[in-house]
């Protein structure tokens, strides 16, 4: 990927020299792999090839790292062979494919969803026909309708454009459609003419609510962008609550 690190070929010069010091110690040696995630690129087995070719370069000078490690999430899924000592998972730990893909691939089928974004409504009131709502007035009720407002917005990591690509959020077990566009600190949910929905209703923004389903890879796919950016995106502000199973 040419970010940081050396070159395969100033590898035995530079590990000489961290050997022959004696305050260091050559702990180990890794790469990070460019196209893990497009499993019939043959690009990773010859970027593993090099690498490997280097272990034993190393190796012909009687210096052995004593940590190998190139798998990141696709990698170690796809990819045994990278596995080598240890493995570094970043979108997998969420529980979700690394690559829009892959989400549907066997190897992606034993990750458990482990990321949720939820808040509870804070105001909800009928509004008429033909009202527009929110910033910029764009989204327009056809008919009388319950809107709900909830406390979450681009502050919190919701991007801006959620509203304008479809976005939609799960209240009671059912989709509905963000109304008109997210701001700062808040969202306007269209609940539907009749809806029961009250203050303090759960929201879920990502996750899962009875049997439906909003992943990190659905808004990623909406905004034209991957899932890493949306998880990486939500705010510090956040707060974070973890739980075991």
């Amino acid at each position: 990927m040419h970010r940081v690190g050396a070159s395969p070929a100033a590898i035995v010069g530079l590990a000489r020299r961290v050997a022959s010091h004696p305050a260091l110690a050559l702990e180990g040696l890794f790469t990070h792999l460019a196209v893990a995630d497009e499993p019939d690129d043959p690009f990773t087995g010859a970027q593993l090839d090099r690498f490997e070719g280097v272990v034993r370069a190393l190796a012909a000078e009687d210096i052995y790292p004593s940590m190998l490690h190139a798998a990141n999430s696709a990698g170690a899924l796809c990819h045994p062979r990278s596995r080598y000592q240890m493995v570094r998972p970043g979108m997998a730990v969420y529980g979700q494919a690394p690559a829009a893909a892959l989400q549907a691939a066997p190897l992606i089928a034993p990750l458990q969803p482990a990321l949720s974004l939820k808040a509870r409504v804070s105001y909800a009131k009928e509004v008429g026909a033909g009202e527009s709502l929110s910033y910029g007035l764009q989204y327009r009720l056809s008919q009388r309708s319950v809107v709900a407002t909830v406390p979450v917005g681009y502050a919190d990591g919701v991007p801006r454009r959620l509203f304008m690509v479809g976005g939609e959020v799960l209240v009671g077990g059912r989709r509905r459609t963000v109304a008109g566009a997210v701001t700062m600190d808040q969202i306007l949910v269209d609940c539907g003419p009749g809806s029961e929905v009250t203050r303090g209703d759960e929201v879920v923004l990502l996750g899962r609510q009875g049997d439906a389903e909003i992943s990190p890879w659905e808004w990623a796919e909406r905004l034209g962008t991957i899932a890493y950016e949306v998880t990486c995106g939500l705010s510090p502000r956040l707060p974070r609550l973890y739980t075991s199973r």
